[in-house]
This record gives C-alpha cells, structure tokens and sequence, in this order.
C-alpha cells in the first residue's frame, strides 16, 4: 500500500463534502477527497435533488402541453410521451453536473480516490485513511472531514426490494409508467416524485401516518397544498399506514390501517420515503471513540467532534437534512478551521417542496410563534391579485408573513405559488440582516412579477395592500 499525506481528507463528495474540499483548496489546502460511487456529487446530483427536478420540469411540461397548451391559444396534437428519451435528458443534466464538479477538483488541484473509507488509529498526531477499491491505499490528513451523507429509511414492514417495493432512488428511473402508485410519506420526497409520476399518467395514492402533510411547515401552506394536489386527482389516505405488501394477482396488495379500519389496496410499485438516515457504517467511528447522538454525529460550534482532527457536517449531525445546509457547514467548517469567524444561521434555512405549485419556507411558523407564545402579525396576499401570475395563468397559493407585533422583525414567511422556490430567496436575505416586514414593503419591487406579491403581503401586515 501506497500512504500520502495531505491537510485535510474529505469523506463524501456530495454537496458538504465537495464544497468543503474546494474551499478547503481556495485558502491553500492540500486536499484529498474519498467517494464511493463513480461519480461525485453524492446522493443530492445522483439520486436526490438534480434528477428529481430535471423530472418535474419535463413532466410539467409534458402537462401543460396536455392540459394548457390550449388555454394560451396554442394548438397542437396530443403530444405522446416518450419516457426513455425523458429518462435519458435526466441523465445527461447528471452526468453535466456531476462532470463539473470532477472539473471543480481538477482545477482546485483536489486529489480524488473512488472506494470506501474506513478510519484508521492516528499515528503522531496525524489521522489515517484507508480507502478500499480497485487498488487499496492509505492517506494520511492533518484534518479529517466525515461528509457521508445519508440513505433512505427502510420500514420493517415494508423492506426494498428494488422492483416493487422502492426508495426515490429507483422511483426516478422507473422503465415505464406505473399503473397505479403507492407512495408511503407525506413530505418533500414523496410529494415531488408522487406528483412526477401523476403528471405522466399514473394513479397515486399518499398515505401519511400524521393527519396532514409536511409535517413541520405552516399549517395553512399544508392545507391549501393539499387541496391542489387533491384538485390534480392524487389521492390521500392521511392518519393511515402500510402494514405490508404482498404480491397478488401480478400486482402489489398493500395492506391499509387507519382509524381503527383496515383496507387492502392494489397498486403496482410501493415507493417508500418516510425519511432517511446518516450513514456511518464502515468508518470506525465507534473504534475511534467518536461520540454520537443517536444515530447522529455530536459536533461543537466548529463542527469539530470529540476526537481532536476529526469533524463532521451534513445529514451526519443536527438539522434538517437539506443539500444547501450541508454546503454551508462544508464552507464554514473549513473557514473555521483556517481561524475565520464563520457561521451558519441557522434560523434562516429555507425549506422547499418542489410540487405545482412549489411551497417554500424560512424561519417560524404561525403555530410555532403561538406555541411560543410569541406576540406577531400577519400579513397575506393571494397570487390571484397578482399581474405577472394572471398572464401565466398560475394564480393558485399565497405569500404569507410573520413579524414581531413590536419592532416588526420578520420571522418567518410562507409562499404557495410559482417560482416559490426562486421567490423565497429575497426572505431569508431580509431575514439573515435582521429586517422587518416593513423593509420589504419599502424596496422597490418590478413589474410585473410574481416577487410583488412579497411586497404586498408586506404591506398587508398594516393592512395598506394596495391590490389586495
């Protein structure tokens, strides 16, 4: 075996590890990373975030040439689906991006080794690496970075078996289109690819243990975004769980218990997405002393652990488990070790579900302020009354927001609407320099688009909106 040094090993290159590793290169690191898969970009290019809304927008559009192609005066034949070439546009947005990020290394000068890492016993202060793969090697780091990610939860009652009974992963890559699926989950995931596969033709059946869906946002948001999905034809069983699946007839028979009732329901794929969970085995966390929470890594302010060089970001430790929160914990970690007085805020993390409309989120919710007991105000407005989402024929859903009844400090705001994702931006900006809702209401918004309704509802909190 081969042993090179470096100042710092990155285990994982998805979003926290990868941007970890550059940065890490930018201040004058010597950096290696270590990456299982063939490919870098981890769960969130591969498996998660990128495929999953290359396919929402094909089959949004594929939807609108259905449904609303005519309504904007444009005629043309039923368009037929071709789901391989859609599969194949998926791919190549993939493999463009996750070539990047090989490009990213090459010109940061970062030091890629393909296999599994296992932590070895330091010797004279400096950690250890054995990465196993087509040839086996140790490195040696000054500093090590565990960015592994995580893997989707697996029910004891309804174990993968990579046809019938799936995760996201094989749900994004389904060879023809489902007759009649079965999602297991009411949150982003399961939403998102429910909603995918809907537009594409399918049946689909939601059944959530909570009697509402994403669990944690506003319950207004969750509301009216149940309504839509319901108005788009995919069904609900909330307050409700699968008790198992068997196969029956050809088909999957997945066996219904809500409300002291029990139902049998025939469907043709079972797609799991109840949650995931960090992935540590193999790297000898428990050998090295390395303590947890749970199933979580424990990490103080510099994301360092209680082994001296040893830290961890991402899924591995506390909060949510969102790409983007992992890429700031890879930058600022890797600051923090230089001597730089970094931090995430982690009170202005937006959180996003990419379903028509999109909803989106950043900070308090109205019955996390009641609860709290947190005096504040609300101001509201409908896309309805919107110009830039009349002429796109998209009115449904609202901006809603939350601010302090004195001072007027934003806390929190809701959108359910086009481009919420995009629109929800201009709120954690607001929020990250401690604005008010009347900050918003001052700045000069252009028109038309669909950010007035942010303005708006700004306005709203004194009642002064002027379309509404």
């Amino acid at each position: 075996m081969s042993e090179e040094t470096f100042d710092l090993i990155v285990i994982g290159a998805g979003p926290g590890g990868y941007v970890a590793a550059i940065r890490g290169a930018q201040l004058g690191m010597k950096v290696a990373v270590v990456e299982k898969r063939g490919s870098l970009g981890g769960v969130c290019l591969n498996e998660g975030c990128i495929p999953s809304k290359a396919l929402l927008d094909s089959s949004e559009l594929y939807h609108l040439a259905l449904h609303r192609f005519a309504g904007h005066g444009i005629e043309v034949q039923p368009p037929t689906l071709n789901l391989s070439r859609m599969m194949a546009r998926k791919e190549d947005v993939v493999k463009k991006l996750t070539d990047g990020i090989a490009y990213l290394f090459k010109k940061n000068g970062i030091t890629s080794f393909l296999g599994t890492a296992t932590m070895l016993a330091p010797e004279n202060g400096t950690h250890r690496v054995e990465v196993k793969g087509e040839q086996n090697t140790i490195i040696s780091g000054k500093k090590v970075i565990i960015a592994t990610g995580s893997d989707a939860v697996q029910l004891p009652s309804l174990p993968f078996d990579g046809e019938g009974v799936v995760s996201a992963r094989e749900a994004l890559s389904f060879t023809s289109v489902p007759e009649h699926l079965l999602v297991v989950g009411g949150g982003y995931i399961g939403l998102e690819l429910g909603s995918v596969w809907l537009r594409l033709g399918a049946k689909v059946t939601v059944v959530e243990l909570l009697p509402r869906l994403v669990a944690g946002s506003d319950g207004q948001v969750a509301e009216a975004l149940l309504r839509s999905l319901k108005k788009q034809g995919m069904q609900f069983m909330l307050g409700a769980k699968v008790a198992g699946v068997e196969k029956k007839d050809g088909r999957l028979a997945a066996r219904i218990e809500g409300e002291g009732e029990a139902q049998e329901i025939l469907c043709d794929k079972v797609l799991v997405a109840v949650g995931r969970r960090p992935l540590t085995g193999g790297l000898n966390l428990e050998g090295l002393g390395v303590a947890m929470d749970g199933s979580r890594i424990k990490v103080d302010a510099d994301y360092a652990t209680n082994v001296a060089g040893i830290y961890a970001i991402g899924d591995l430790i506390a909060g949510p488990m969102l790409a983007h929160k992992a890429m700031e914990e890879g930058a600022v970690c890797v600051e923090r070790m230089q001597g730089e007085p970094s931090q995430v805020d982690y009170g202005c993390i937006p959180g996003v579900c990419y379903t028509w409309p999109e909803a989106a989120s950043v900070g308090k919710t109205e019955e996390a302020l009641k609860e709290e007991g947190i005096a504040y105000k609300v101001g509201k407005f409908n896309f309805m009354a919107n110009g830039r989402a009349k002429c796109m024929d998209e009115t449904e859903g609202f901006v809603k927001l939350l601010t302090e009844e004195k001072g007027g400090r934003l806390l929190g705001v809701h959108i359910l609407g086009p481009r919420a994702s995009d629109m929800i931006a201009e709120a954690v900006t607001v929020m990250s320099f401690g604005g008010s809702g009347e900050d918003i209401a001052l700045t000069v918004h252009g028109h038309p688009t669909l950010s007035e309704a942010m303005k708006e509802a700004a306005l709203d909190l004194d009642k002064r909106a002027i379309h509404g």
